[in-house]
C-alpha cells in the first residue's frame, strides 16, 4: 500500500470515529496487542495476564476510562473466539467491571479484524456460556467494537486520533485475509520453534520504520495526535517529533506498556516484575516517559518539524528535556 493510500485509510478512520469527549479530569489508559490465544504454547499474553490483571485493578480503582487500541484477542490464529475467553475468563471479567462502568472501549486490529462485523460481536461478545451454573451471561452486551476514537478537549478543542494502527499496512490492511492464513497454518506453528513471520511490523524492524514514516506523514499533513499499537514498539516523541505515540504492547517478555492521559498530561508507562531488596517479586508501574501537558502536542498550535518527501524528519527546535521513545 502507498503512502497515498494509506493516508486515505488513516483519513477515513478519522472521518468514521467514535468521538470521545475528555478535559482536565479525565484519565484514560491505552493498552494493545494482548493477543490474548487459547492458552496454548502459541499464546504469547499467557506469560503476562498476572501483570495485566494487576494493571486493570490498578486503573479500574483509580477511575481510569480502559481503551483497548485493537488486537486484544488473537483470532488469526484461533476462529473460535470462546476458547479464547474460556482460557483468560479472568481477564474478561476484569474487562467486564469497566464495561458495567461505562469506562470500556474497545477497537478492532488486524488480528480481530472479525469484530468490525456487528454480527460476530454480537454472537461472541454480548454474552457467554457459563458452564457451571449451565446457562447464558452476559459479557459485553449491546458493545460496538470501533476501528478508531476521537477524542476531543472541551476546552482546548484538541483533537487526538486513535486506532490501531494497521490502516499503513499492506499484508495487515488491504491483504489481511491472506495473511490471517499464512499465519493460522503456517507461521503460528513456526513461532513455537523460533522462526519469526517476515511479514509482521514486530519483527521486521525496516517495515516497523516504514509505516511509522507514513504516521508521521499523516500527522505533519493533519496537524494531529495520534495513538496506535500495531507495531508492538512503544513510541513516546522526542522533542522536534511530530506527536506520534505507540503504546507498545502486553506480550513482551519484560511486561508490558501503555500510553495514559491523566489531569491535561501523557505519559508512557511500563509494567513489569522486580524483585525488592528482600528478593520479594513485585509488579511495579513505572513512568518512562513524561508526564507532559497534552497542549505541548497541540501542532495546530506549535510547530514541531518539517518532513522530508521520505517521511525523515527535520525537527524545527529543541528544548532542554529528552523525551525519546
Amino acid at each position: 500500500m502507498g503512502a497515498t493510500k494509506a493516508a486515505d485509510r488513516l483519513s477515513k478512520a478519522y472521518k468514521n470515529a467514535k468521538v470521545v469527549p475528555i478535559d482536565e479530569t479525565s484519565r484514560i489508559a491505552f493498552l494493545s496487542d494482548a493477543h490474548r490465544g487459547d492458552s496454548s504454547l502459541a499464546d504469547e499474553f499467557t506469560h503476562n495476564e498476572n501483570i495485566f490483571l494487576y494493571a486493570l485493578d490498578y486503573y479500574y480503582r483509580n477511575g481510569y476510562t480502559y481503551m483497548e487500541l485493537g488486537d486484544g484477542d488473537e483470532l488469526w490464529e484461533h476462529a473460535k473466539f470462546r476458547h479464547i475467553r474460556l482460557a483468560h475468563a479472568a481477564t474478561f471479567q476484569a474487562m467486564k467491571k469497566f464495561f458495567d462502568d461505562g469506562r470500556l472501549y474497545l477497537l478492532y486490529g488486524n488480528h480481530n479484524v472479525a469484530m468490525k462485523k456487528q454480527q460476530f460481536v454480537r454472537n461472541n461478545l454480548y454474552q457467554y456460556y457459563d458452564d457451571y451454573y449451565q446457562e447464558k451471561r452476559d459479557l459485553f452486551p449491546n458493545i460496538i467494537v470501533y476501528e478508531s476514537i476521537l477524542l476531543t478537549h472541551q476546552k482546548t478543542g484538541q483533537e487526538i486520533l486513535a486506532v490501531h494502527g494497521h490502516q499503513g499496512d499492506t499484508m495487515n490492511d488491504q491483504a489481511w485475509f491472506i495473511s490471517m492464513m499464512m499465519l493460522r497454518f503456517f507461521w503460528r506453528f513456526m513461532h513455537v520453534v523460533g522462526f519469526q513471520n517476515p511479514a509482521s511490523p514486530a519483527k521486521n524492524a525496516s517495515k516497523r520504520h516504514k509505516i511509522e514514516r507514513m504516521y508521521n506523514k499523516w500527522i505533519e499533513a493533519h496537524k494531529m495526535m495520534l495513538i496506535c499499537g500495531h507495531t508492538h514498539r512503544a513510541k513516546y516523541p522526542k522533542s522536534g517529533e511530530p506527536p506520534y505515540f505507540n503504546t507498545g504492547c502486553c506480550i513482551r517478555a519484560s511486561g508490558i506498556t501503555g500510553i495514559e492521559i491523566i489531569d491535561d498530561k501523557i505519559l508512557l508507562v511500563e509494567w513489569n516484575i522486580k524483585a525488592d531488596r528482600f528478593g520479594n517479586l513485585k509488579i511495579i508501574r513505572t513512568v518512562t516517559r513524561g508526564p507532559d501537558e497534552l497542549e505541548k502536542f497541540d501542532i495546530e498550535c506549535v510547530p514541531y518539524c518539517v518532513l522530508t518527501d521520505e517521511g525523515d524528519i527535520i525537527p524545527l527546535e529543541h528544548d532542554s528535556s529528552d523525551n525519546s521513545e
